[in-house]
């Protein structure tokens, strides 16, 4: 824990993730990497006394309004709008009545009984500004991802983010007290794009569990797997949109078969992951693009899977191959890394923190698939090469762990958190 007065921890934070819950699986829907987040630092600041509700949109009308998702975890369901999935951008519409619904959960406690709002996306921040307004505690923010760095870095086909979000967003960062960034690369964006204050700005990167994230024989993983022990395993882990690119693995793959035909009996292009976004309206993309370009019998799509799971396919890949156009930090990478695995990444956004180019893994220059497609017959072609990336990937994945998040978080929440009469007599 944090040195420090433990007086001017927060007793109970009021944690934001208005359209996606932290009980949903990630790599489905709009769940991924933070709803990852949400759920491990909310268990961490648990087990160091801070208590966390997390609020989120109820999607059903059967949920429960609390669920306990660890002790001292709560998720709150907050009814606003109608029931069933929204697109992100009609959620907005539906502010008001979760902002209602925010603050009578306080006003059942005790006065003084959040002492700080921690929003996670900018649907999240607006409705919590107006929550730590009216409560008189910080807002801390955690961007996730920013409109005007997708839209400068669009996947052909994909949707530009509406000017509602680029709008909302500038009045977030003028609003919020802390802005948390998970990179160098994203605090240098927030005070590019949106006019952000270095003084608002924590960079605290984003960690990965280092307890089931581990290196493991990779002939039982393949096995676990349901695939031959002389597999070469082409791993994409992820949401299926454009903007994480899972076509250019594949477009890779039908290049590398092309300089390697002997290859195709033994390579196997796994995409793990679930619809998600504009991905919904063409759910055939990937594979009538493996048929198209033939290789439709190497191309195996798989659902999300649970994280034990996941470190299996992990543990079983000859590399993870990220390709993103934008990412603001890379979860998926960090995991991967944490198993042993390699990762084949752009060189783009927090791809470039949490993979070590040339250590753990290899950064690539834009989207050309013959350029992953190079790097990968490398990786295959040279046991020597990847075996070197692997052993260090567990190393720069160590450097990562959510302890070392939860940390430094709670410097900035103490630092935050201006001290009140009554909680400072407590103390005495």
């Amino acid at each position: 824990m944090p040195e420090g007065d433990p007086c001017s921890l927060p007793s109970r934070v009021a944690t934001i993730s208005l359209h996606t819950s932290p009980l949903d699986q990630p790599g489905t829907g709009d769940a991924g990497g933070l709803n990852v987040y949400v759920v491990e630092v909310a268990r961490r600041m648990a087990e160091r006394g801070v208590a966390v509700d997390v609020f989120t949109r109820a999607t059903r009308a059967d949920l429960p309004p609390v669920v306990e998702l660890a002790p001292g975890v709560n998720v709150r369901h907050v009814p606003a709008g109608p029931f069933g999935h929204l697109d992100k951008n009609a959620l907005a519409e539906h502010l008001c009545p979760f902002i209602f619904g925010l603050l009578r959960a306080e006003a059942q406690g005790d006065p003084g009984h959040y002492d700080l709002v921690h929003g996670h996306y900018w649907l999240s921040g607006r409705a919590g500004v107006v929550a730590a307004r009216r409560w008189g505690v910080p807002m801390v923010q955690s961007m996730h991802t920013m409109a005007r760095v997708k839209n400068a870095a669009l996947a052909e086909g994909d949707r530009p983010e509406p000017e509602m979000r680029v709008r909302g967003e500038d009045q977030l960062v003028r609003q919020a007290d802390r802005l948390i960034a998970n990179t160098d690369d994203e605090a240098r964006q927030l005070k590019q794009h949106y006019g952000a204050r270095d003084h608002q700005i924590s960079t605290i990167p984003p960690g990965v569990d280092l307890e089931v994230f581990t290196p493991g024989s990779r002939s039982e993983a393949l096995a676990r797997v349901g695939l031959a022990p002389d597999t070469e395993l082409l791993l994409f882990v992820g949401r299926v949109q454009r903007l994480k690119a899972p076509d250019v693995l594949i477009r890779a793959a039908a290049e590398l078969l092309e300089r390697d035909p002997s290859l195709r009996s033994r390579l196997v292009v796994g995409v793990v992951g679930g619809l998600s976004g504009v991905g919904h309206s063409e759910p055939l993309l990937l594979t009538d693009l493996a048929e198209s370009l033939g290789v439709a019998d190497v191309v195996r799509l798989e659902p999300a899977q649970n994280r034990h799971r996941l470190a299996d396919y992990y543990r079983a890949a000859t590399a993870t191959v990220v390709p993103s156009y934008s990412e603001s930090f890379g979860l998926v990478a960090v995991e991967s890394q944490a198993c042993g695995t390699p990762v084949v990444a752009a060189r783009v956004g927090g791809l470039t923190t949490a993979v070590s180019g040339g250590e753990s893994g290899v950064l690539v220059e834009g989207h050309d698939p013959s350029d992953y497609a190079a790097e990968l017959h490398r990786l295959i072609a040279e046991p020597a090469w990847r075996a070197k990336l692997a052993m260090a990937a567990p190393k720069h994945a160590a450097t990562l762990g959510w302890s070392r998040t939860v940390d430094e978080l709670l410097d900035v929440y103490r630092t935050s958190i201006t001290p009140r009469a009554l909680p400072l007599a407590a103390c005495r």
